[in-house]
């Protein structure tokens, strides 16, 4: 009596389900991956609670960022005199007024250093937002292009990239800055006097996005048109084109599912990048302008009372290197889980 071969699939149907299994199985090795990896989760959990912080700032915060109180000016609780000797109550000969209804303390306008940082989360976290995704719809397009295509359409665009390259980004940035922001010299109805009105009305953001979103997209082009050199020769995009499918959607259905690994692994890495591009700029005055609040300028303003006041300066400066670390940690952790070699360990 004849036996089955116990090494063939029993039906075709069979093995279509093991191959399903199998591209399941890859995706669901790499979020696993990922959730073993507790620098990762912990990343994860810091920003999910600055974005929550961010969305619902104005039900969280204790007050308004822009109200004053002058009386309570330079203010701190009790509790800060502890975590900081040099700082004395004025009861106990010291300088500071001491006021506990102000968690984190006050500046030196009277304004709640706590609900100024919860706002703070917005401007940084947009920045951290923004930046990606000009620098995947400018960068990745571009490198699409430039690497499927060749020839002089790719020597055309990588020079061009070569030149934005040359360009210092901060540098390159405050320039911009340095030329719209002003309101003297503007004739009302130009496009600069408008872009001036609409970067009043956002708090000063608007040019800090344009000025991030013109120098975010150089390296993204490099990477992805190396990524596309890489696969494009491949055989299932030679059979694609054997097959007569458009170039575009060639591109978009199977040379870009396959190189989006790299492609975020990077992006998240460089967002704290942008993140340190608008907080200096604000520390230096070329940020959002007052009374939005910003970790860095309020850094900035707190850096010339810090003997006095160090909690004016540091609180904000641990908001901004939680922010920047936990993007760090989330980088690495999806490198980790997205590196094709790290399959075979699980």
């Amino acid at each position: 009596m004849a036996t089955a071969n116990p090494t063939l699939p029993a039906s075709p149907v069979a093995s279509l389900q093991q191959v399903h299994v199998k591209s399941e199985s890859l995706l669901r090795s790499s979020l696993r991956r990922l959730l073993r990896n507790r620098f990762a989760v912990g990343g994860m959990f810091i920003l999910s609670v600055f974005v929550l912080l961010a969305v619902f700032a104005p039900v969280i915060a204790p007050r308004d960022f822009a109200q004053q109180s002058l009386g309570e000016a330079n203010s701190a609780p009790l509790w800060m005199l502890s975590l900081f000797p040099t700082m004395k109550a004025r009861d106990e000969g010291g300088y500071v007024k001491i006021n506990d209804s102000y968690p984190l303390g006050a500046d030196k306008l009277g304004r709640d250093l706590l609900s100024r940082i919860i706002y703070g989360a917005r401007v940084s976290l947009l920045v951290a937002f923004i930046g990606p995704v000009v620098a995947l719809l400018i960068g990745v397009s571009l490198g699409l292009i430039a690497g499927y295509w060749g020839g002089r359409i790719d020597n055309i665009i990588m020079r061009f990239t070569d030149i934005m390259y040359a360009f210092p980004t901060l540098l390159l940035i405050i320039l911009f800055m340095a030329f719209f922001r002003p309101t003297t010299g503007l004739e009302p109805g130009t496009i600069a006097f408008q872009l001036n009105q609409l970067d009043r009305s956002m708090g000063g953001m608007l040019f800090i996005f344009i000025g991030i979103g013109l120098t975010s997209w150089m390296q993204m082009a490099r990477l992805t048109r190396g990524q596309v050199l890489a696969v494009r020769n491949q055989e299932y995009i030679t059979a694609a084109n054997a097959l007569g499918a458009p170039n575009g959607q060639i591109m978009r259905r199977h040379v870009l599912p396959n190189i989006l690994g790299p492609i975020i692994v990077s992006e998240t890495l460089t967002i704290p990048r942008y993140i340190s591009y608008e907080a200096f700029l604000s520390f230096i005055g070329l940020g959002v302008n007052p009374p939005t609040p910003s970790w860095g300028a309020m850094i900035a303003e707190g850096a010339g009372a810090i003997r006095d006041y160090p909690n004016q300066a540091i609180f904000p400066a641990l908001a901004l290197f939680l922010v920047m670390f936990a993007f760090n940690f989330l980088g690495d952790g999806l490198r980790d889980a997205l590196d094709p070699r790290m399959r075979g360990a699980d």
